[in-house]
């Protein structure tokens, strides 16, 4: 990503994050950005296309480290716990851009459809994981997709949970306390 487009994603996650879908515009996008409104229109011709691409963006650098994970040469239940470790570690750092996730996530608009679409992919690679270890005996025998929606939506509660509390958190503790939870829930003991 250029410098400018970086500037622009960086400031979309913080605007949309303050803002919400609705009350940000291109202008504040601009003016956040320290760059002249002609310079955002120039890369892209809309806020939804700006949103749409802060998202494309966000989640290829959590599917990118999720990539790495599945071609590890480790067990299911090992690469689970590497991905709950990354989507946690990107979950906080990545407060805003998470917020802005979440709060399009519903609706019937075009980029909410979109948002889900891309969520749901990043979901099918948690599914492969619980999968392989139904296969193996490791995790109860289940719906796979129903188990990876819940996997992925306790790994969200915990970043919830950051942004009710605003004293200085232990990530750590957040990511051994959660992996715990979510294995336990899909009956592996750790």
């Amino acid at each position: 990503m250029n410098k400018t487009k970086n500037l622009i994603f960086e400031s979309a996650i913080k605007i949309f994050s303050e803002s919400g879908y609705r009350g940000a515009t291109m202008d504040d996008i601009a003016a956040n950005a320290g760059l002249v409104k002609g310079t955002l229109y120039y890369h892209f011709k809309s806020k939804e296309e700006i949103f749409n691409f802060i998202v494309e963006e966000g989640l290829q650098i959590l599917q990118d480290q999720v990539a790495k994970v599945q071609v590890m040469n480790v067990g299911p239940v090992e690469k689970l716990i590497s991905i709950c470790r990354i989507q946690l570690t990107f979950l906080y750092g990545y407060t805003s851009f998470f917020k802005v996730v979440m709060s399009q996530l519903w609706g019937t608009e075009d980029r909410q459809n979109q948002l889900r679409s891309k969520i749901k992919k990043y979901i099918d690679e948690i599914e492969v994981n619980i999968k392989s270890a139904m296969e193996i005996g490791v995790v109860k025998k289940g719906d796979t997709e129903l188990l990876a929606f819940q996997f992925f939506g306790s790994l969200c509660s915990s970043a919830i949970y950051e942004s009710i509390h605003n004293e200085k958190i232990d990530l750590e503790t957040i990511i051994d306390c959660t992996i715990k939870f979510t294995l336990n829930g899909l009956g592996v003991s750790v």
